[in-house]
């Protein structure tokens, strides 16, 4: 290796860094991804606009009413209407849910027979609505378990359950985004910053130095990934401590473990851009191209908004062919869990990340040229 050239590159891509401004964007674009998705997407439901129609007026269905008031999942209301005037306030969208409670309720009840409740939820948004759904038949079950001891009826189950909430047990969003945006990020901003290397310098011409200098494809790849590789390690520790100080994220796991994969996982990042770099002409293109390939997959793969296990067929397939499902699920074990390398799991995507670094960079060597066509 040509050293006194190496060294030259190498501060010559630290000038442009600097020159260009690129270096502000390396820190300001993961800041701002984690700080609005981290707070912008929320899974939970909370407020629910309820109307409810008290047909009954009975001591229970009070008792019913007042579970749904004293909770944060429900903005509820009573209202004395029609179930048609009812229906065209969901209509509206000025209702999510409508809960109707019969006449001769508390008195069905008492004599253990069967109660119909009508429950309407708008959904428009099936996922919103099935949540919902869920609430309120959660509610509804308390109320009637509080029933069942208020007035001595005997329950009809043997079985009761004992339920405990495990790795997050507050059920915070943010514990389940901010991990995955993490590994988002970190696959997103070094793939963008480095498919822009070579390709600005195809459009400026300076590529012809590369034609010219003693560097081989291989050296020339490394000088261009090695000041971006450093940068971005920095970030590691930036969102390492946004993940804990500003979004009370808990951290069960190694850190060093945190910190080796996360390394692997830039450089994975930074192969993935520098392939696209080299096989296009056009800054424009490269960014975009590499935007559709990281953001895209980083979202439906990451395990943000979708477990992995639960994908079936294609989808399931097309996940473990993007590093960021095996990088995730390191993360999630770190931050939420804590296993670390007593997990064969781990360990095996370790090794992966390993093969998908040296696979892109050994593609991109291959498929560079020095010398004009």
């Amino acid at each position: 290796m040509k050293i006194a050239t190496v060294k030259a590159y190498i501060l010559k891509e630290f000038m442009e860094l600097y020159r260009t401004k690129l270096i502000v964007v390396i820190y300001l674009l993961p800041i701002m991804i984690v700080l609005l998705f981290g707070y912008g997407i929320k899974m939970d439901v909370t407020h629910a606009r309820i109307l409810i129609i008290d047909n009954d007026g009975s001591k229970y269905s009070q008792l019913l009413i007042s579970k749904f008031e004293h909770t944060r999942y429900f903005n509820a209301k009573v209202m004395h209407i029609s179930e048609k005037e009812a229906l065209r306030s969901i209509k509206q969208a000025k209702t999510d849910a409508l809960l109707i409670i019969p006449s001769s309720f508390e008195k069905r009840l008492l004599h253990g027979q069967k109660s119909e409740i009508g429950v309407f939820v708008d959904a428009a948004f099936p996922t919103r609505a099935t949540t919902v759904e869920s609430y309120i038949e959660g509610t509804v079950l308390d109320t009637a378990s509080d029933v069942a001891k208020r007035s001595g009826l005997k329950s009809k189950g043997v079985i009761t359950i004992n339920q405990r909430t495990l790795f997050n047990q507050a059920m915070r969003d943010e514990d389940a985004i901010v991990p995955g945006l993490i590994g988002l990020v970190l696959l997103v901003a070094p793939a963008i910053l480095a498919a822009l290397l070579i390709v600005k310098e195809k459009e400026k011409g300076t590529i012809f130095n590369f034609y010219a200098s003693p560097l081989s494809k291989g050296e020339f790849l490394l000088v261009k990934l090695f000041p971006a590789f450093l940068l971005h390690s920095l970030n590691i520790i930036i969102l390492f401590l946004m993940a804990l100080y500003i979004f009370n994220i808990p951290f069960r796991g190694s850190f060093m473990l945190y910190w080796f994969s996360s390394e692997l996982y830039i450089l994975v990042s930074l192969a993935i851009g520098i392939l696209i770099s080299v096989i296009t002409k056009r800054q424009i293109v490269a960014v975009v191209l590499t935007i559709i390939i990281t953001i895209i997959p980083g979202f439906l793969y990451s395990g943000i908004l979708m477990p992995i296990s639960s994908m079936v067929g294609d989808s399931y397939v097309e996940a473990h062919m993007f590093p960021v499902m095996y990088y995730n699920h390191i993360l999630y074990d770190t931050f939420l869990i804590g296993q670390g390398l007593s997990s064969e799991t781990n360990i095996l995507y370790l090794f992966i990340l390993v093969g998908f670094f040296f696979g892109l960079f050994s593609i991109g060597t291959a498929l560079l040229k020095k010398e004009m066509k």
